[in-house]
């Protein structure tokens, strides 16, 4: 999470070069490259079933695609700080959806650090009011929605992506190992984005980016692709998803950190309090439960 926050910072220049369908497809093109040797069945893996292969496509339709999609297009009705309020709320639903799906029991100290990573998040969000600009006056969106509204159910909806996303790799990390996890659902999303990325491919001069953002892109494209999800399922293998949840706070403290360190941007009081907040209550959950002694025999 801390790496996935620190490419979603550092990603910016590389949405005002590539069109965003273009730089997805480029962006699973080249993970596909890097890892194109994971995707043969190790001899000690089992056959993918129907249902394995169905898990598969949702991880990728509802965590690569669907996420993207709904994020990127609902941050541009709604403010930065309107989305960030809504995104603090993916620790509450992987929790409520483990509970669900996989049956899992939330422990005190599980919701507690929810309860923390909501309200650091939700401070670290406020305190960016004073600097949030103001939405265009024309506050009509689709079908007659306000644009505001219809933007936070979008951001909203990708929250349920990602949630779905952690739920559905701790089933599939049951069967499957990270590293062939990651390279089929990373083929599953250049399937799925290569009729708009081709189009979009189309109609770019590709002369006109430089070396440094072709650099940034091949980090871009192995962080997303192949890295972050390796770890994550990796970590999945021998953690509750309602419990992996609560490492999602490390996405936006993260990208606050890169745009501190490399973009001079300011971290007032308030930040720094939601910071330590929200990493308390990483600590809260992580940190190992004691152990009942039994009674010594007399």
């Amino acid at each position: 999470m801390a790496l996935v926050g620190s490419y979603v910072a550092l990603s910016k220049p590389l949405v005002l070069v590539f069109p965003i369908f273009l730089l997805a497809w480029l962006r699973f093109g080249i993970g596909g490259l890097a890892m194109w040797r994971w995707v043969r069945k190790p001899a000690d893996e089992a056959p993918l079933s129907a249902h394995t292969r169905r898990l598969l496509f949702l991880e990728s339709f509802l965590g690569n695609f669907l996420f993207s999609i709904f994020m990127l297009f609902g941050v541009s009705m709604t403010t930065a700080v309107s989305a960030g309020v809504v995104m603090s709320s993916i620790p509450a639903v992987v929790a409520l959806l483990s509970w669900l799906f996989l049956r899992e029991r939330i422990g005190w100290r599980s919701l507690g650090g929810i309860a923390c990573a909501a309200i650091g998040i939700t401070l670290f969000s406020l305190q960016k009011v004073d600097s949030a600009t103001a939405l265009a006056s024309d506050t009509t969106g689709p079908w007659g929605m306000d644009r505001v509204l219809l933007g936070n159910l979008l951001v909203f909806a990708a929250v349920v992506c990602e949630a779905a996303y952690v739920v559905i790799g701790k089933r599939l990390t049951d069967g499957l190992g990270p590293k062939r996890i990651s390279a089929i659902i990373n083929l599953w999303g250049f399937a799925l984005v290569t009729p708009m990325g081709i189009w979009a491919a189309w109609h770019f001069d590709f002369s006109a980016v430089s070396v440094p953002i072709w650099g940034l892109l091949v980090f871009y494209a192995l962080a997303a692709s192949m890295w972050t999800v390796w770890l994550w399922m990796t970590g999945l293998k021998r953690v509750p998803a309602s419990h992996a949840g609560v490492f999602t706070i490390m996405l936006p403290i993260s990208a606050a950190a890169i745009g501190v360190i490399f973009m001079g941007e300011r971290l007032g009081s308030l930040q720094m309090l939601a910071f330590a907040i929200a990493l308390f209550g990483l600590v809260l959950a992580t940190l190992p439960a004691r152990r009942v002694r039994p009674p010594a025999s007399t």
